[in-house]
């Protein structure tokens, strides 16, 4: 296929059922690039951003990989540490997304990215997809993982932008409290992108 695929970038806060959206979307037959796998390759033993991250904080590669944990500390302890990170990492990230997208041969491709307008990452995609549900289901759903407690609940919260905000500035919203809901949303949504397709 010559044209280029119809990039969706899909997002949304924790718990908010994005994961459960993507599947959907693979269900639909659509390629899904995941933002965080390519993180953990590249963070795993051998992974290309592993001597990146020994440049900046030393201490946080343990065996040859990343330690996700003192990672994290260096980076809540240390001003400007998230930045530098951050201008390691998103080539990487950006690099292997280019090779998903020019490798796959479908229509539309989704791009699954967490921290999309966080990051900056809309002005790399062609339309936005936001799954969203209410504070409360959220709530429960994140507090329900292993390890989770209400501090860390509230401290990631603080980093992601608002649901409010996120859906403001989405093109669709998938609503995710139920999942038949949802997966009429997301092919609605995909009717709706084919529309405005040049043919191929």
């Amino acid at each position: 296929m010559s044209r280029r695929p119809f990039v969706l970038g899909l997002t949304g806060s924790i718990g908010m059922g994005k994961s459960t959206a993507a599947d959907m979307l693979r269900d639909e037959g659509l390629p899904v690039w995941d933002a965080d796998a390519v993180v953990h390759r590249a963070y795993a033993h051998g992974g290309e951003a592993v001597d990146l991250v020994r440049d900046l904080c030393p201490k946080a590669v343990v065996d040859g990989a990343v330690d996700r944990t003192r990672l994290r500390d260096w980076v809540q302890a240390t001003p400007g540490a998230l930045r530098q990170l951050e201008a390691k990492i998103h080539p990487i990230v950006a690099e292997d997304r280019a090779r998903f997208i020019a490798a796959a041969e479908a229509d539309i491709v989704v791009a699954d990215i967490p921290l999309l307008f966080e990051t900056g990452a809309e002005t790399s995609v062609d339309s936005v997809a936001v799954v969203s549900t209410d504070a409360q289901t959220q709530k429960e759903r994140v507090l329900s993982r292993p390890g989770m407690t209400e501090d860390l609940f509230a401290a990631i919260l603080a980093k992601q932008m608002p649901d409010a905000e996120k859906r403001a500035r989405a093109d669709f919203i998938i609503p995710s409290k139920a999942l038949e809901p949802a997966r009429a949303a997301i092919k609605n949504m995909l009717a709706n992108i084919r529309k405005g397709l040049p043919d191929a």
